[in-house]
């Protein structure tokens, strides 16, 4: 029986409710711009009173923190379902990277948002915020790390640099990508294939 299951019809009611109300924020807030749109607007596109929204989220702050989180903890629980999914080095990457690419893509509205914000004026919203997503890509770039050290100690894998390094390079090969592609979707879009980025690391420039 899943969590849900295991809710009270009103607790069930409640939930349902909730998501309602974050799915027509997100949507307003990719279309408008988290600046532009109001609590007012939000219920009233979700078709609740105002009044029932703030017994929800205690103001727009708090309900753009609970879409941010929502999916970051979606997002860092696919990542270790994709760690999880094989015993084998190079498939636990590969499987890693195809899941990033896949869910950058279906939740490209919510990245934008996010990074919008963080160029923007209302960097304030994020304080506090920032410090809880480092937290969980501490975690994921550790994970990483732990990864290439079993690949290097079962000589699968080089030892061209230390593990923890090569978990920033992937990483940073993996942000430098999906960020050309938000900025600029049809010129440089995300690979389908993992392999092309694991390809720059696994096989290198040098001939």
């Amino acid at each position: 029986m899943s969590e849900e299951q295991k809710l009270s019809r009103r607790e069930r009611e409640k939930l349902t409710q909730r998501q309602e109300m974050l799915a027509v924020a997100l949507d307003l807030f990719s279309k408008k711009g988290y600046g532009n749109v109001s609590m007012q607007e939000i219920a009233e596109n979700a078709e609740f009173a105002i009044g029932t929204l703030y017994k929800f989220f205690r103001s727009k702050e708090d309900l753009y923190r609970a879409l941010v989180l929502e999916l970051a903890d979606s997002f860092h629980k696919g990542i270790e379902s994709a760690f999880a999914s094989s015993d084998d080095e190079v498939e636990q990457l590969r499987n890693y990277l195809k899941f990033k690419m896949d869910s950058f893509r279906a939740n490209i509205a919510m990245i934008r948002i996010y990074f919008s914000e963080i160029q923007g004026s209302c960097h304030n919203v994020l304080v506090g915020l920032d410090q809880e997503m480092q937290k969980k890509h501490d975690v994921t770039l550790l994970k990483l790390a732990a990864i290439f050290e079993k690949g290097m100690r079962r000589g699968r894998f080089n030892k061209i640099a230390e593990p923890y390094h090569l978990a920033l390079a992937i990483e940073g090969v993996i942000f430098a990508f999906l960020r050309m592609w938000m900025t600029h979707p049809g010129d440089h879009p995300v690979p389908d294939d993992p392999d092309t980025i694991l390809n720059i690391f696994f096989k290198g420039l040098l001939v």
